[in-house]
């Protein structure tokens, strides 16, 4: 029976342990709330049928349609032993948008589905699209027909037209839920619905013109008119925005009351013989983003700022500085890096930037130095006790590792700054691991990454980080050409490709050949190992065609083709952590001359003399990727190249973003693209980009400025109640957006 009231905090009132568990299992919907934000999807008017044309092999779809022919047919079923047949009968219905059709075929209860189905009948139709002869169909799909016969003769000319355009919600739904069961669902709460005290503040919603919560989300779900759904839009972007921007407040605040240990800059130290021993002159944005950085480091609460900045902006040298400083003021160090090529990089970079300052107490070391030290998963058993004796008592500065850093064996004497390079690598788990080495006070925090990624991007906008930017390149960086080439519909292109790649080579220097995939995958294993993503869903009938390419079967292909005679080596993630330097300490050294490799070389490797690119299968990878990955060439005087291979359709949305990537050389527009594509993901969780995300409404882009303005107002809020004793619907509402996990991640973020 059900409950004669209903909050948004109560459980599913739908009268069956089957359904609730579905819901959950399926949608992860559990209370009445969760079940009143799964917004529709979209919404048909009666009338305007789902173009049928459009629809994809594989995809689970919700159409409306209506109904041309239902026929009666009969088809052998199995043999049986004795060799005679079973025959049964079978249902095809065809619908249609008046210009394409699609078939449902049904194969129990036959007979029942074709009196069903009339012609002319008009009716929602869920199922997952398959082909068969030819033809696109729903095998025993599920469905409703829509109360058609309720516009009769009688009725007069204004209820047939406001019929005719009532709107139809479709939700997102599954082969387990249908789009109507949802909709009965929803309809069941809100007959029921006790919507409580509206946390937006009755002057907010005066000043900006939003309707009461209640009447917003009966009209997302029951609208009246397309003017409902904008109104009701515009209230719900303003619920998830302000609910996000209080609790951010919230946690500004409570970060600014944290103790942290000052670290002021030291006149006479080693940061500032460092500066004196540079072998070139800082940027102007270098310059200004390192005083920034040492203000912040100087303050008695932690800093937590984000360094983005285009790939050879010189961001590392700008985090040796900040680390300096701390060292200057007595304290440690930690620079946590995604994998081992590129934490043996920073170890090798760092330490022959610093030179005789990396030498304290050895011979040749400066009069005022500190340690560097490396510990990655491989580090031998005397390095890693040496590594973890200098960390402890201090004698190292600066410890650059993996994730080996978090091990609890690890300890710091006085850690004081942690950088996180490419920190979308990176749980929040691993990040706040690190964090908690500091003893008594909060270490400061620097973030840093070359591309920002779609959740990088999602925390900007909403203001949780403080972000510095170096958008000027270091003099002498030389340009990188990209062109995509397409090798499907033009091979000699592709051949062309191999001939650019021998001519870099005669000319003394060096090049990359990347790939989606290692080659060595077990069965049913993701393909790329170091990061490469499987193609849009919308070109994936072009990606099934093939498995992706890989490095162990693209190297010997080209060391027995196009490449033969050049020195060739290979390189992912799964060689052993000896072998992987070996490589990279060869290429460096110009004894490769084409390294095939995975992603495993996306960040951190440079060789100068690396000036040409072949990324295969380019569509497999995201924007930031290709930024990424391109950047690892033009690093020297030689200018770069970098060449996108694809078969991927002219027309396709992975052609689209190829061609993105050829046109500009500015990551910060690619990363706003990539959001665009690839949506924020949870902004409040681990997820990076993913289709569940505690943003229903809001769209980090779409609306910027929307909420900049619920910024404004919930800081407002916070500032003058902190706990939010004054606004218990507030409070309740953050509760409910965020949930325990998620507010525990923005204790930790």
């Amino acid at each position: 029976m059900l409950p004669s009231v209903a909050t948004l905090r109560d459980p599913l009132p739908l009268g069956g342990k089957k359904t609730s568990e579905a819901f959950e299992k399926v949608f992860g919907i559990r209370t009445v709330g969760d079940l009143l934000r799964h917004y529709p999807r979209r919404y048909y008017t009666r009338g305007e049928l789902t173009p049928l044309a459009e629809l994809r092999e594989g995809d689970h779809v919700t159409v409306l349609a209506r109904v041309e022919t239902a026929t009666l047919a009969q088809y052998s079923r199995s043999r049986f032993p004795n060799g005679g047949r079973k025959t049964t009968d079978r249902a095809e219905v065809t619908v249609t948008d008046g210009t394409a059709t699609l078939t449902l075929t049904f194969f129990g209860g036959a007979g029942r589905h074709v009196r069903a189905l009339q012609r002319g009948k008009i009716g929602l139709f869920a199922g997952t699209v398959s082909t068969f002869r030819g033809r696109r169909q729903l095998v025993h799909p599920e469905y409703e027909l829509l109360p058609v016969d309720a516009v009769d003769a009688e009725t007069t000319a204004e209820a047939a037209a406001e019929y005719a355009t009532e709107l139809i919600p479709v939700y997102p739904a599954s082969a387990r839920l249908s789009s109507w069961r949802i909709s009965q669902a929803v309809q069941v709460v809100l007959n029921i619905l006790d919507i409580g005290e509206d946390p937006l503040p009755e002057e907010v919603r005066q000043q900006h013109d939003l309707w009461p919560r209640e009447m917003a989300i009966r009209a997302i779900h029951r609208p009246q008119d397309r003017s409902d759904l904008q109104r009701a839009r515009k209230r719900l972007k303003w619920d998830e925005a302000f609910v996000m921007q209080a609790a951010l407040a919230q946690r500004r605040m409570a970060a600014a009351a944290m103790p942290a240990m000052p670290r002021p800059p030291e006149p006479d130290g080693i940061a500032a013989e460092f500066d004196r021993r540079l072998p070139f002159t800082l940027t102007e944005g270098q310059r200004f983003v390192g005083e920034v950085i040492a203000r912040d480091l100087s303050c008695a609460y932690p800093m937590n700022r984000l360094l983005q900045g285009e790939v050879g902006s010189g961001k590392t040298v700008v985090a040796v500085r900040a680390m300096l400083q701390v060292v200057d003021a007595g304290g440690q160090a930690a620079l946590l890096a995604p994998t081992e090529v590129l934490a043996q990089q920073h170890y090798r970079s760092i330490t022959a930037l610093l030179g005789p300052l990396a030498s304290a107490g050895q011979l040749g070391g400066a009069e005022h130095a500190t340690r560097v030290a490396l510990l990655t998963g491989s580090t031998g058993v005397r390095a890693r006790r040496s590594a973890l004796s200098d960390a402890f008592t201090g004698d190292a500065g600066i410890l650059i590792g993996t994730h080996a850093l978090l091990e609890d064996r690890v300890q710091f004497a006085d850690l004081g700054l942690v950088v996180i390079d490419e920190q979308h690598r990176f749980g929040v788990e691993q990040r706040d691991a690190l964090r908690d080495k500091a003893v008594g006070s909060r270490p400061h925090v620097l973030v840093m990454t070359a591309t920002p990624i779609p959740r990088t991007v999602a925390m900007t906008v909403f203001g949780d980080l403080e972000v510095s930017t170096l958008a000027e390149l270091p003099a002498g960086r030389s340009p990188i050409a990209t062109h995509v080439v397409p090798a499907a519909e033009r091979p000699r292109y592709l051949e062309r490709v191999w001939q650019r790649v021998r001519e870099e080579i005669a000319a003394g220097r060096q090049a990359y050949v990347v790939c989606p995939r290692i080659g060595d995958e077990a069965p049913g294993e993701a393909a790329g190992d170091d990061g490469g993503i499987a193609a849009d869903d919308a070109d994936a009938d072009f990606t099934a065609r093939r498995p992706p390419l890989a490095v162990l079967e693209v190297a010997p292909a080209l060391e027995g083709g196009p490449l033969a005679g050049l020195r060739l080596g290979i390189l992912h993630g799964r060689l052993n952590p000896d072998e992987k330097d070996r490589v990279m300490t060869a290429f460096t050294a110009g004894e490769i001359d084409v390294l095939v490799a995975t992603t495993v070389i996306e960040v951190g490797v440079d060789v100068p003399n690396a000036t040409a690119m072949v990324v295969m299968d380019a569509e497999r990878f995201g924007v930031s990727q290709l930024h990424q990955l391109r950047g690892r060439v033009g690093r020297g005087v030689a200018a770069g190249l970098c060449l996108l291979v694809t078969d991927a359709p002219e027309d396709s949305p992975s052609r689209e973003r190829l061609d993105a990537v050829a046109a500009t050389s500015d990551g910060f527009r690619l990363s706003r693209l990539d959001l665009e594509q690839r949506r924020e993901g949870d902004v409040l969780g681990a997820t990076q980009a993913g289709r569940r995300s505690s943003l229903k409404m809001l769209r980090l882009l779409a609306d910027e400025e929307l909420i900049a303005f619920a910024r404004q107002e919930a800081s407002a809020v916070v500032e003058a109640d902190p706990q939010l004793a004054g606004h218990p619907a507030l409070r309740e509402a953050i509760d409910d957006l965020l949930g325990p996990q998620r507010v525990e991640f923005l204790d930790k973020a």
